[in-house]
């Protein structure tokens, strides 16, 4: 990570110009009798370097400088005027080590005037970072941070000055206290820090750190590629129950994150073991969209994957009405929520909530966790986001789904499209038999407009 080149230049042009204020008459009597004067013994070595300055022999100066630095008889206001003009000719020789020294020396003299000290402070934290000296550039940094002059940039060149020198823990802590205060302040965290903090993490091998990190780079700023370095590594954990993958793979299509073929045929696969043949036909319809399956065998086993799926949803969405009735009359809730998730996958939303609902109203359910979570995104996606904020909160007793509850939370935050875009982007594409089909009410498919991905 590197501080931007302009912002760089910037700093060392005001470095130059202050270097050079010293060589200015006096503007008026007040200042003239504050300025540091040069003893009479280096009155001619001064005026020679100086006339090499103006005529830009800049390598004359410095040789002229560092001969009158040594001279007997020196003042430290001569030395304070060396200082200034040697950083000055050391700047514009592009020799930025020795430019840092002399400027420090200017700072350490006690001339400088207490106007001018934040500017030559952040100027040398700025220098010392280009060159590689990340202590100097921290004390430097914090030094203004403390003085309550410390902007932007100056907060970046410390974080990156902890994380280039590898103090891993110094970097976390102090990047998490800008987020921190960022958000206090009802501000958006910056990218830069979120991602120092995540890569701190990653460096300490924190895997709770690094996961609470990525949470965050995707409440702020919920891209796919973001949520793919989480996803991912939350679909590794669920790998071992069904139930909870299928969910991961719910958030994982509707972020846009799913890029494999094998991702799309696993899911349209443990759709159809869920019973839900609508998420089954609508993930391998995207997927088709998308150009996923690029070799012949892998577009045929899609092909016929689709195929069953498409077969499955006729008879199920035929058999739904009568479904629905004996839901209605049983005891327990199950039936409903197998009703209501089979709604959920044609993106009848509103349908699918009232059924879910049910279910759990009547109890005896086997997954109450899983349950609360599919109803949680019927109701985000039918656009009920603050009925489906509560019912994620909702979500407990398996703490894989109540992760997912929560990213859900997050992601229903960042995304804007409305129902009826998701209802409409989402539905199964059907035939023209099966739109006639008892029973089937289900949209055409058009292109989602939110930008985070359509959704199962």
């Amino acid at each position: 990570m590197k501080f931007p080149a302009g912002s760089f230049a910037a700093l060392i042009a005001g470095a130059a110009f202050a270097a050079v204020a010293v060589l200015a008459p006096a503007t008026s009597a007040a200042a003239e009798e504050k300025a540091p004067k040069n003893s009479a013994a280096l009155a001619k070595p001064l005026k020679e370097a100086n006339d090499d300055i103006k005529a830009k022999k800049f390598s004359d100066a410095i040789t002229k400088l560092k001969a009158a630095e040594g001279m007997a008889g020196k003042t430290p206001a001569d030395q304070y005027i060396i200082d200034q003009m040697l950083s000055f000719s050391y700047i514009k020789t592009q020799q930025y080590p020795e430019a840092a020294k002399y400027l420090e020396s200017e700072l350490d003299s006690g001339m400088v005037p207490q106007a001018d000290q934040p500017t030559l402070v952040k100027q040398l934290a700025t220098i010392n970072y280009q060159t590689k000296n990340y202590d100097k550039a921290i004390d430097f940094g914090n030094r203004a941070i403390k003085g309550g002059y410390a902007d932007d940039q100056i907060r970046t060149i410390v974080g990156q000055s902890y994380y280039l020198k590898g103090d891993w823990k110094n970097t976390l802590k102090f990047e998490e206290a800008i987020v921190d205060g960022q958000i206090k302040e009802g501000k958006v965290p910056t990218s830069d820090s979120l991602a120092l903090v995540y890569s701190a993490c990653t460096k300490l091998q924190d895997e709770a750190c690094q996961t609470k990190a990525v949470e965050k780079m995707v409440t702020y700023y919920p891209k796919p590629e973001t949520w793919a370095q989480l996803l991912y590594g939350i679909r590794k954990e669920t790998s071992g129950n069904e139930t909870n993958l299928f969910q991961t793979y719910r958030l994982m299509l509707d972020t846009d994150v799913l890029k494999d073929p094998s991702d799309y045929t696993e899911m349209a696969e443990l759709a159809l073991d869920q019973g839900s043949p609508g998420d089954a036909q609508s993930v391998l319809q995207k997927a088709q969209e998308k150009n996923v399956f690029t070799d012949q065998r892998s577009k045929d086993r899609a092909q016929r994957l689709l195929e069953s799926a498409k077969k499955r949803a006729t008879a199920d969405q035929a058999g739904l009405p009568k479904l629905e009735k004996e839901a209605d009359s049983a005891t327990t809730g199950d039936k409903n929520l197998a009703v209501g998730r089979a709604y959920l996958g044609y993106a009848q939303y509103d349908k699918a909530a009232d059924e879910l609902s049910k279910g759990l109203a009547k109890g005896g359910v086997k997954n109450e966790a899983d349950a609360r979570l599919t109803l949680g995104i019927a109701q985000l996606k039918g656009g009920h986001k603050d009925d489906a904020m509560k019912t994620f909160k909702a979500v407990k007793g398996d703490p894989a789904l109540e992760r997912l509850a929560n990213l859900w939370s997050l992601h229903g935050k960042s995304n804007g499209a409305s129902a009826s875009e998701t209802a409409k982007s989402e539905a199964p594409k059907t035939s023209q038999s099966h739109k006639k089909s008892k029973g089937a009410k289900v949209s055409q498919d058009q292109k989602a407009g939110a930008r985070a991905g359509e959704g199962a």
